[in-house]
């Protein structure tokens, strides 16, 4: 993978006449199906994606965010004329037990993660008087409640004509057969989302790429919209657009925490910079893959994009990028373990980063990397720890803040019993108020504990609702280990 001549020409096992009637009877474009076509060749070819530890090299020397310089006002105006900010925007928070698009979730002070983000670039056109255009990738799932959102919230950004661009369908393999999987009881099962690497194909096949470059737009910044962390630094801009590279990867390095997830290498055979995942390694290297002192970086998924060179390369690899396949083992009814087993076929967005003759990647700090993927999550956001600054960003109290310059903040590592909090409305239910965090290190709660509002936590803190029922936790301070509920001689 990675150069377009590198590409195996494979001879499909079955016919694709099938998937491509399918997709264009769908509406779709021929850069979606270029892009499912090599997907689907990858299939059909076998190919298994793994990278052993002899094919790669560590990545090193990378430049960090907190030594650039800083841009002038003047320069910023200037950039911010030329750049797109893209906001991924097509998952519904299924695992947190959201039906709605996740960024519609109320985060902060009654403000969604939309109503931030909109904030965000509403206040930087404001204070450099420079209309940054504003997208969000929405997807089929996600596209009607976010457009009645902003209907209702910011119906001057659903006015603009580049607010949307729409996610591709794929359709789902027959696991048996290599054919398109068939569900006449429910069509609407047959299609899959393509994974975040659909961004380029939809870019292009949606004519979106073509307007963005008539409009002057050089520079796109893309990011997910549950990670309030990835705002549009103006220095990182200012570097990018400097070093005239094709692709730019904000990378975090890992910790202990991170070491079963992937990591940023160079590939021995061209010297490209590319992601390994965990399903890319071999079993006899897996503590190589593991070890945070070799493998040092994470993506963020906070990627930079030169679009004059998207587009050329797009057009050298024949309208879609060579991504690597991610395959994923599903029935074709997901909540029907007995349906038809089927493969659905996605890539990731920062795998593009070997796709490009001139890709790089930047060191930033973990507070660019702040996603909401679990209630523990959540609950720390919407506790004292965290403010809405006046730009519209969630930032960290001064009073936690490093006293050294790219030190991690003294945020509190919280850990809440999934059996009570997985889902939003569990959490809401139990913690209608969120405890003071702030005098926090480390907080676990096992069992249902309900949080009275005036709660404060001090230290490592442990919490345990104790005799089976609800135990709740009343107005006070609390540090060390904390039982409640009847069991416990408290009143639950």
């Amino acid at each position: 993978m990675g150069s377009c001549n590198a590409t195996a020409q494979v001879k499909m096992a079955g016919e694709f006449d099938a998937f491509e009637a399918k997709m264009k009877n769908a509406g779709l474009s021929d850069a979606a199906i270029a892009a499912f076509k090599k997907n689907y060749d990858q299939l059909i070819a076998g190919v298994t994606g793994m990278v052993p530890e002899v094919d790669i090299d560590s990545a090193s020397g990378l430049p960090s965010l907190l030594d650039l310089p800083s841009v002038s006002p003047a320069d910023a105006k200037s950039l911010l004329s030329q750049t797109a900010v893209l906001k991924l925007n097509g998952g519904l928070g299924t695992s947190m037990g959201l039906e709605k698009a996740k960024s519609l979730l109320v985060v902060k002070d009654g403000k969604t993660f939309l109503d931030l983000i909109a904030e965000q670039v509403k206040h930087m056109r404001a204070s450099y008087g420079s209309n940054v255009i504003f997208t969000l990738m929405n997807s089929f799932s996600t596209s009607e409640d976010t457009r009645a959102f902003l209907q209702e919230k910011h119906p001057d950004l659903l006015q603009e004509p580049l607010i949307e661009l729409l996610q591709n369908m794929s359709p789902k393999v027959d696991a048996a057969t290599s054919a398109p999987a068939s569900y006449p009881q429910q069509p609407d099962m047959e299609w899959c989302p393509p994974g975040h690497g659909d961004i380029y194909p939809s870019l292009l096949g949606s004519g979106m790429l073509d307007r963005l470059l008539d409009q002057g737009i050089k520079y796109l910044f893309v990011s997910n919209s549950d990670n309030l962390g990835a705002t549009l630094d103006l220095d990182l801009l200012s570097y990018f657009a400097a070093s005239g590279k094709a692709f730019l990867m904000e990378v975090c390095e890992r910790t202990a925490a991170d070491k079963k997830g992937g990591h940023l290498c160079v590939r021995r055979a061209d010297g490209r910079l590319m992601l390994r995942e965990s399903a890319m390694c071999p079993d006899e290297d897996k503590k190589a893959f593991e070890d945070i002192e070799k493998h040092r970086y994470f993506n963020t998924n906070n990627l930079w994009v030169s679009l004059p060179a998207l587009q050329a390369t797009l057009a050298a690899c024949g309208g879609a990028l060579p991504l690597p396949l991610i395959k994923n083992k599903k029935t074709v009814n997901p909540r029907d373990g007995a349906s038809a087993p089927v493969f659905q076929l996605e890539t990731a967005m920062g795998s593009a980063i070997e796709c490009f003759d001139n890709s790089g990647a930047i060191v930033v700090p973990r507070s660019r990397f702040a996603p909401v993927k679990t209630c523990s999550d959540l609950f720390v956001l919407r506790s004292d720890v965290y403010r809405i600054a006046e730009d519209a960003t969630i930032a960290v109290i001064p009073e936690l803040l490093p006293a050294t310059k790219g030190a991690p903040p003294a945020v509190p590592l919280v850990k809440l019993d999934d059996k009570h909090y997985k889902l939003v409305d569990q959490l809401e239910s139990l913690a209608p108020a969120v405890p003071s965090l702030k005098g926090a290190s480390a907080v676990t709660v096992k069992g249902a504990v309900k949080f009275a509002a005036g709660v404060v936590l001090k230290g490592e803190v442990v919490v345990e609702a104790v005799g089976g029922g609800v135990g709740e936790l009343a107005a006070g301070e609390y540090s060390g280990s904390v039982k409640v509920g009847e069991a416990a001689g408290v009143s639950a």
